[in-house]
């Protein structure tokens, strides 16, 4: 049922719409964990049975993200924060948005940032503005966001406070951030210790402790007030007609698909009728079944939700993100979301091994099809071309290789089964000229492996845009490096330092490409026959390189088994069995003690492949295989491929 227009305008002033913006691990989810826990939404217990994941996180709720420690999923929930002003209760409803830090699922910030009025932008204590808090920033100032700085993980042993607010207020000036932007409050924090101050010197005081020294009771009151006070309320007109924007979407095999967005102007109900405005022009006539409003991580059913709230759509027909819910009277489409173009591409097929359908429930290229038109409808940043001249064969688009990775790993567990060839740069022709993606690369590196880094980023041509130590032992290196340059660099960079390097990179340009990038220095050791790897064989082959494969694993003809250690292709037999005779060997009770083999997980097998391999993904095993099996056909390819190179010279 409508409401009134007071009503409205004092639900309206009330209200505070924030997003959380940082760099990845600097803080966001662990923070937004703990306003849920100080807000007294939760009865007791309630809040430890949603906790889980390595950090005991409720937000991160995905299995890949409990798993990994990151967030990949952009989700909402809602609090409701009570002060005392005057002597008089006031009760704010403020809805949060938090959001993925790594580069490759920026479109998920993108998405996002329609539904905010301000963001909290933080920023690690120690780290300062890394490469994505540029990213998310800049997204910000485009949405005409003001931020508020939270200076983060205060509590840390190398924190240096002063330098990172004047790094912000910087990187705000380079990105043409306006006067009233620029005078951004500032708010220390520590999110996993649980409290916050807007006094700097309290907030130096804590520098290495538990918590903050004489202040025991201090809590994240200050966040809060800091987003009533400079978070504006929404502009919105509730009597105009309805416009609502869709910028998310979840599903319920019960009701189907559901619609999350902002409602800009007007009010919707439920049980009303609708118009749907699809992004090419159409529009759809259909009824609100159900209404729903975030409290704290869940939804609770609402008879009306006004200009400037989010809320949940059930029972539309047909919606997508990007979709204006409008007033089928007056329909009025708003601006659709903008998400930038994809960087990297990757050619998804059937798989065609001897293997193939053995492990998989869903290995057909109609099932993988349907499968990525699935993913199409939330993944924003995710662009898929279905016209292959090979029917079994789809050229995936997005951000990076953990974006594409995160999507095949998924897919894995779902049952399906599929063969991806190696990632290449998505090639742009600007004036016609080929362009590439640039790039900016961020390394923090000890200082003993910094001349086995600068050599490995070199060699990809990379260019060092600046370098200045952090402490006595660490170096931080900016550089730009070809998005192409990157592939395979994060394994080289981690073995280059030990463990001990922190690299971060985010899309910066298009710039016209230059030469071409090195590719594996070694070669592979490729198997003959098909059977279970063989102990025996195995010790033959030891001094030849590093093995992928154990004893007792099955192997076909034409997968790579591991890694020679010369630059050239060796074709091995791993199933050799030790044929028995009439002698008695000395040695015939002797252990044989094995090195072990290299794991090789799905990112890094992606990393690892040349053009002329692929990786098989079933939901049991991950395996490298060369694209042509068979040895005898592999090279007369190779021989027609180097007639046709010396034929074009």
């Amino acid at each position: 049922m409508p409401i009134t227009l007071e009503q409205a305008k004092t639900r309206a002033a009330l209200l505070r719409n924030v997003a959380i913006i940082a760099h990845v691990d600097h803080g966001k989810t662990t923070l937004v964990d703990q306003l849920l826990k100080q807000s007294g939404n939760f009865r007791a217990g309630e809040r430890e049975k949603l906790e889980g994941g390595q950090h005991g996180l409720i937000m991160d709720s995905n299995p890949l993200e409990r798993e990994r420690g990151i967030t990949i999923l952009s989700k909402n929930c809602a609090v409701n924060y009570v002060r005392t002003v005057d002597g008089q209760l006031e009760q704010y409803f403020i809805n949060i948005i938090d959001t993925p830090g790594h580069a490759d699922f920026g479109g998920e910030v993108e998405r996002v940032l329609r539904m905010a009025d301000g963001c909290l932008l933080l920023v690690d204590s120690s780290e300062g503005a890394m490469p994505q808090t540029r990213f998310v920033l800049s997204k910000a100032i485009e949405a005409g966001l003001k931020p508020i700085v939270i200076v983060n993980k205060c509590d840390r042993s190398d924190a240096r406070i002063d330098e990172v607010i004047n790094e912000v207020f910087d990187l705000l000036v380079e990105l043409g951030a306006d006067d009233h932007a620029l005078d951004f409050p500032i708010v220390f924090a520590s999110g996993r210790a649980g409290w916050s101050t807007t006094d700097l010197e309290i907030a130096k005081t804590a520098k290495g402790q538990d918590g903050l020294p004489g202040r025991p009771e201090a809590d994240l009151r200050p966040i809060f007030d800091a987003i009533v006070k400079h978070v504006p309320p929404p502009e919105a007109d509730v009597e105009a007609p309805l416009q609502m924007l869709v910028t998310t979407l979840d599903y319920n095999d019960y009701v189907g698909r559901i619609g999350i967005g902002r409602v800009f102007n007007g009010q919707i109900s439920s049980g009303q009728q609708v118009a749907v405005m699809k992004m090419d022009g159409k529009i759809v006539q259909s009824k609100v079944q159900k209404l729903l409003k975030f409290q704290g991580l869940g939804r609770t059913d609402a008879d009306t939700v006004i200009a400037g709230d989010i809320c949940a759509l059930v029972g539309l027909e047909s919606v997508d993100i990007g979709d204006t819910i409008a007033d089928p009277a007056t329909p009025k489409a708003l601006p659709p979301v903008k998400v930038d173009e994809p960087t990297l591409t990757m050619v998804f097929r059937v798989n065609d091994s001897p293997f193939a359908g053995t492990e998989g429930t869903y290995v057909t290229s109609r099932q993988i099809r349907e499968r990525l038109e699935k993913e199409l409808q939330s993944n924003v940043a995710l662009r898929v071309d279905f016209s292959s001249s090979a029917g079994d064969e789809f050229i995936v688009s997005g951000r990076g290789l953990l974006h594409l990775g995160i999507l095949l790993e998924t897919m894995r567990r779902e049952g399906f089964e599929l063969a991806v060839g190696k990632p290449q740069v998505v090639i742009k022709e600007i004036d016609g000229v080929e362009h590439e993606p640039i790039e900016w690369l961020v390394i923090d590196v000890p200082n003993q492996a910094l001349g086995a880094v600068m050599e490995l980023v070199g060699n990809r041509k990379g260019e060092v845009k600046s370098m200045e130590p952090r402490g006595d032992a660490v170096t931080h290196v900016e550089f730009e490096i070809p998005a192409r340059g990157l592939i395979g660099l994060r394994s080289r960079i981690l073995t280059a330092t030990q463990g001990e390097g922190i690299m971060h990179h985010t899309f910066e340009r298009f710039a016209p490409v230059s030469g071409t990038a090195p590719g594996r220095s070694q070669g592979v050791l490729i198997a003959t026959d098909s059977g279970p790897v063989t102990t025996y064989a195995c010790e033959l082959l030891a001094d030849r390189g590093v093995l992928f494969v154990t004893p007792g694993d099955k192997v076909y003809s034409g997968l790579i088994c591991g890694e020679h250690n010369r630059d050239n292709d060796l074709v091995v037999n791993i199933t050799r069995l030790k044929h028995l005779d009439n002698m008695r060997a000395a040695s015939k009770e002797k252990t044989v003690v094995l090195k072990a083999p290299r794991k090789m997980p799905l990112e890094a097998a992606l990393e690892y492949i040349e053009d002329d391999e692929l990786v098989e993904i079933t939901p049991q095993s991950v395996r490298m295989r060369k694209r042509i099996l068979d040895e005898s056909m592999r090279k007369r390819a190779e021989r027609q491929s180097r007639d046709r190179e010396e034929a074009k010279v």
